[in-house]
C-alpha cells in the first residue's frame, strides 16, 4: 500500500476501511496467523462450554442419581480442560502480541507515507491549512488508527469468530433455544444500528473540531508575544473558549450515545439469560427442544446458558468497538485527504549541472565548475537572466494581485522592489521560484521558460534569504550545511567570514558545533538573521532573493553584513525587496510597486530626479505601511 497511489478521494468510511486495511497487506503472513490465533482462542472459548455439559450429564447427573463415577475418567476430563485452556491463553497471547507489531508497523508505514507526501505539496496548500490542524493528522488521528488496529479490529475478528462457532454450538444443543436467542439478537442489532449511527456522525465532527482546536493552540504559541505585547490575552481566553465550547458540545453528543449502548446491551443479555434458563428448563421437563445432537439434556441447558454469554458478549463488544472505528474511519478520512491532495505539478525537463565543456563538446561534471543548464543534452551557461513579460496573476481566480509586469534582470544586476505592504513585492519572487504559476504572460531563465526547467534545478539555483528565518535544531555547522550538504568546513568558515557571521559563531560557546533548537535558542533575531544570509552563501546559488533580509539587523550589524552581502552578490543577479530604502540605493533598477503595478522604475539617483512616488518615499515625504 505504502508504494501505491490512490487516484481520487476517499468516498466514505467504507473507502477510508479498505485503504486502511489495504496497508495490513504488507504483513500478510504476521495478520494471517493472527488470524489463525484468533480461530484458536475463539473454538477454545466453545470448547470449554461444551465441556460443561459432558460434566454435568457424564459426572455430576449420575452422581446426583446414586450411580457410580470414575473419578480418574473425570481427572483426565479435568486435565484435558487444562491442556485445552493453556492453548486457547497462548493463541491469545500470541495474536495480541502481534497484533501490536502489525498495528505500529502499518503506522510506521502511514506516517511515511503522509510525510513523503507532504514535502511533494505545492505552498498553496500550507498557505490554506493551519499548522496545527496538520500536526493534527500526524497525532490524534494515527492514535485513532493505533486504537482501531490494535484493539478494534483484532476485537472484532475474535468476535465474529466466537460468533460463528457459538451458533454452531447452539443448534447442535437446541434450534428452540436457538431460536430464544436470535430474537434478542435482532433487538440488539437495532440498538446498535440506531444509537451507534447517532454517536457515528458526532465522533467525525469531534475530529474536525479537535483539528480546529489544536490549530488554534498553535498558532497562540507562536504568536505569545504579540499576544502579550497587545494585551489580548482575554480576547484569545475567549475564542479559545468558543472554539474548546464547540469541542465539547460534538464530543458530549458522541459519548452520550455511545455511553448507554453497553448498558443497554448487557441489560438485554441479561434479559435474554433468564429466558434462556427458563425456556430451556421447560424443554427438559417436557423433554422439548432436541438440536444436531440429539435430545435436549440439563447439562444441554447448563452448557447453552454458557453459550448464551459468549454469543452476547461478542455483539455488546463489536458495538463498543463501532465508536472507535466510526472515529478511527473519520480520523483515516481526514489523512487521506491529506494523500490524495496532487502533489506539485513538475513536468520541467531542463536540469541544473555544474562542471565544463572539454574541446570534444562533452560535458565533465564539476562540482566547482561553472553552472549550467542541461536541455536533453544542450548546455546553456547559468548566467541569471530573469525576464518577465506582460505577467498577470492571481492567488484566486477572481482577484488579480499583479497586472501587466515587466522585469528585464541581467547577470550581476541588483534590482530592487519597493513599496507600501500588498503592492506584489514578494508575490514577485514566489512566481520567479514557482511557488504560483502565473496566469497570463511569460517568465524565462537564461532564455528558457521556467516551465520547462525542473522546479528543483530552478530552486536550486535561487538563493531565498526570508525576512521571517527559520533555523533548524541542531548545530550551527549543520544549519549553515543545509542548501549544500557536501560543503566543507573549510567552505562553511569561509562563507561565515564572507558575510561576518564568523566572528558571532566563534564568540558562541561551541563555535561551530554550538547547538541550537528551531527557535534559534538565545541567539537574537538579528544573529538568527545572519546565521540565514550565511547559508544561503554556503549554497553559493548563481541568483539571489533577499526579501527584508536585513531587517532585523541593527545599523552595526547591518554594516557588516552589507559589505559581506556585496562580495557575496559579485557577479550574481539579485533581487531584493525592501522596505529601508537606505539597503536599495546602490541597487542597479529599483522597481516601485502599487497594489499589484509597477508604477515608477530606474536607479536610484533618477528616481530621486524624477520626484516622484520613490523621491517622497526616500525623504519621507510619505511612509511605506
Amino acid at each position: 500500500m505504502s508504494k501505491k497511489t490512490h487516484a481520487g478521494r476517499t468516498a466514505g468510511s467504507g473507502g477510508a476501511l479498505r485503504r486502511v486495511l489495504s496497508y495490513i497487506g504488507k504483513y500478510k503472513v504476521r495478520f494471517s496467523f493472527v488470524l489463525f490465533c484468533i480461530f484458536v482462542s475463539s473454538l477454545v472459548g466453545v470448547i470449554g462450554s461444551t465441556f460443561v455439559q459432558i460434566l454435568v450429564d457424564n459426572y455430576i447427573t449420575p452422581m446426583l442419581n446414586g450411580g457410580g463415577v470414575t473419578f480418574g475418567d473425570l481427572a483426565v476430563t479435568l486435565f484435558a480442560l487444562g491442556a485445552i485452556y493453556a492453548v486457547g491463553v497462548t493463541a491469545t497471547f500470541l495474536y495480541q502480541r502481534l497484533m501490536v507489531t502489525v498495528a505500529n508497523g502499518v503506522l510506521l508505514d502511514v506516517r511515511k507515507e503522509m510525510f513523503t507526501h507532504m514535502q511533494t505539496l505545492p505552498i498553496s496548500y500550507f498557505d490554506t491549512h493551519s499548522h496545527g490542524d496538520l500536526m493534527s493528522r500526524y497525532t490524534n488521528d494515527t492514535d485513532t488508527l493505533r486504537q482501531m488496529l490494535s484493539q478494534s479490529i483484532p476485537q472484532i475478528f475474535a468476535s465474529s469468530m466466537t460468533l460463528i462457532c457459538v451458533f454452531i454450538a447452539m443448534l447442535r444443543t437446541s434450534f428452540a433455544l436457538t431460536g430464544v436467542v436470535m430474537c434478542f439478537v435482532l433487538i440488539m442489532i437495532v440498538c446498535v444500528r440506531i444509537i451507534g449511527g447517532n454517536s457515528g456522525k458526532y465522533f467525525i465532527k469531534q475530529q474536525r473540531s479537535l483539528g480546529d482546536v489544536n490549530g488554534y493552540i498553535e498558532e497562540m504559541i507562536n504568536g505569545q508575544k504579540v499576544i502579550k505585547v497587545f494585551c489580548h490575552e482575554n480576547e484569545a481566553v475567549a475564542e479559545f473558549r468558543k472554539k474548546n465550547d464547540d469541542l465539547f458540545r460534538q464530543s458530549e453528543a458522541a459519548n452520550k450515545f455511545a455511553n448507554i449502548l453497553m448498558p443497554i446491551m448487557n441489560n438485554l443479555g441479561n434479559i435474554e439469560y433468564v429466558a434462556v434458563a427458563v425456556a430451556g428448563a421447560a424443554m427438559v421437563a417436557g423433554g422439548m427442544g432436541a438440536g444436531l445432537g440429539g435430545a435436549l439434556t440439563l447439562g444441554g441447558v447448563m452448557a447453552f446458558l454458557g453459550y448464551t454469554k459468549s454469543f452476547t458478549m461478542p455483539i455488546s463488544q463489536i458495538s463498543q468497538q463501532f465508536n472507535s472505528i466510526v472515529m478511527a474511519l473519520a480520523g483515516a478520512n481526514r489523512i487521506f485527504n491529506m494523500l490524495d491532495v496532487p502533489p506539485e505539478h513538475d513536468d520541467g525537463s531542463v536540469r541544473l549541472v555544474r562542471g565544463s565543456i572539454a574541446r570534444n563538446g562533452v560535458f565533465r561534471p564539476d562540482k566547482y565548475g561553472d553552472w549550467m543548464w542541461d536541455d536533453n543534452g544542450k548546455y546553456i551557461p547559468l548566467r541569471g537572466d530573469v525576464v518577465l513579460e506582460n505577467v498577470d496573476f492571481g492567488y484566486v481566480p477572481d482577484k488579480t494581485v499583479l497586472h501587466d509586469i515587466n522585469i528585464f534582470a541581467h547577470q550581476g544586476q541588483k534590482v530592487a522592489f519597493v513599496g507600501s505592504t500588498g503592492a506584489g513585492k514578494t508575490t514577485i519572487t514566489n512566481l520567479i521560484n514557482r511557488f504560483y504559476d502565473i496566469q497570463n504572460g511569460k517568465i524565462t531563465y537564461d532564455g528558457i521558460d521556467i516551465s520547462k526547467i525542473e522546479k528543483s534545478a530552478l530552486r536550486r539555483s535561487l538563493g531565498v534569504i526570508l525576512q521571517d528565518t527559520h533555523l533548524f535544531t541542531g548545530t550551527i555547522r549543520e544549519n549553515l550545511r543545509y542548501g549544500r550538504e557536501d560543503a566543507t568546513d573549510f567552505e562553511i568558515e569561509t562563507a561565515a567570514r564572507l558575510t561576518g557571521a564568523d566572528e558571532l559563531i566563534q564568540s558562541l560557546p561551541e563555535g561551530y558545533d554550538t547547538v541550537i533548537d528551531g527557535n534559534g535558542g538565545s541567539l537574537s533575531q538579528g544573529q538568527c538573521q545572519l546565521i540565514a544570509i550565511t547559508r544561503a552563501a554556503v549554497a553559493d546559488p548563481p541568483v539571489l532573493i533577499m526579501d527584508e533580509a536585513t531587517s532585523s539587523i541593527d545599523t552595526r550589524t547591518e554594516a557588516i553584513v552589507q559589505r559581506g552581502m556585496d562580495s557575496l552578490m559579485q557577479g550574481r543577479t539579485v533581487f531584493v525587496i525592501a522596505h529601508r530604502l537606505s539597503t536599495v540605493r546602490n541597487s542597479d533598477v529599483i522597481m516601485v510597486l502599487d497594489h499589484g503595478r509597477i508604477i515608477e522604475r530606474g536607479s536610484h539617483d533618477e528616481l530621486i530626479e524624477k520626484k516622484g512616488v520613490y523621491y517622497r518615499l526616500y525623504t519621507g515625504a510619505f511612509e511605506l505601511d
